[in-house]
């Protein structure tokens, strides 16, 4: 059986993520990075407090890496701050996983990723997608979901406006633009990673909801 290391367990997508890989009889381990300990108890998950600043390479050891980390501005308090998180951090983690002998990664950006975007965070969202291709994976999976569905720790009030627009007015939006369920997603991150694609893999919301999510539980 497998072991998977996510970053970003504490967010939306990533404590359904957490979850799933805990039920998924193929996982024997799932180790999560984070700053302080998660309010959750299992026997097949260990938790790490973890300083991104200064990055103990020998914890990031893993036959997989789900990276659901990231950040708003506001959360982040700036711009500079919301980069670190949203590029330095997980390109830095991902080139010492890769050092590590990791070959398989799957991350979640964000619709509208693109490096040359006028938009600030779409152009730091497709840095990183950009940087993260350039490291050699075997295989790449890279998530962009449009807005997300699910119960947040943290109150947003602009993404819950928009939010409820998605719903009401669904009808009217593209499907590659529609909002999705945070599950739905972390079930796609697993799918992929268990489907034998190597290379790298772009999915927007459309695909990402249309994919076979069936796994196998205990």
């Amino acid at each position: 059986m497998k072991t998977a290391l996510i970053l970003g367990a504490t967010g939306l997508i990533g404590r359904g993520l957490t979850n799933l890989l805990l039920a998924d009889i193929r996982y024997s381990k799932i180790i999560v990075l984070v700053r302080k300990p998660m309010d959750f108890i299992h026997k097949n998950l260990l938790q790490i407090t973890f300083d991104f600043n200064s990055p103990d390479n020998s914890l990031l050891i893993a036959d997989e890496v789900y990276c659901c980390l990231g950040t708003t501005i506001n959360t982040a308090g700036s711009k500079a701050e919301f980069y670190k998180v949203d590029h330095d951090y997980v390109v830095k983690t991902a080139a010492i996983t890769f050092s590590n002998g990791i070959k398989k990664y799957a991350l979640v950006s964000s619709v509208g990723a693109d490096k040359n975007s006028t938009v600030f965070y779409n152009k730091t969202k497709g840095e990183t997608e950009e940087a993260l291709s350039a490291i050699g994976f075997e295989s790449l999976f890279i998530f962009r979901p449009s807005i997300l569905l699910g119960k947040r720790n943290e109150k947003r009030l602009g993404e819950a406006v928009a939010k409820w627009l998605m719903v009401k007015l669904s009808f009217l939006v593209p499907k590659k633009y529609k909002a999705i369920e945070a599950v739905t997603v972390a079930r796609a991150m697993i799918v992929t990673m268990n489907s034998g694609r190597r290379g790298l893999h772009l999915f927007e919301s459309d695909a990402i909801a249309s994919l076979n999510t069936v796994q196998q539980f205990n």
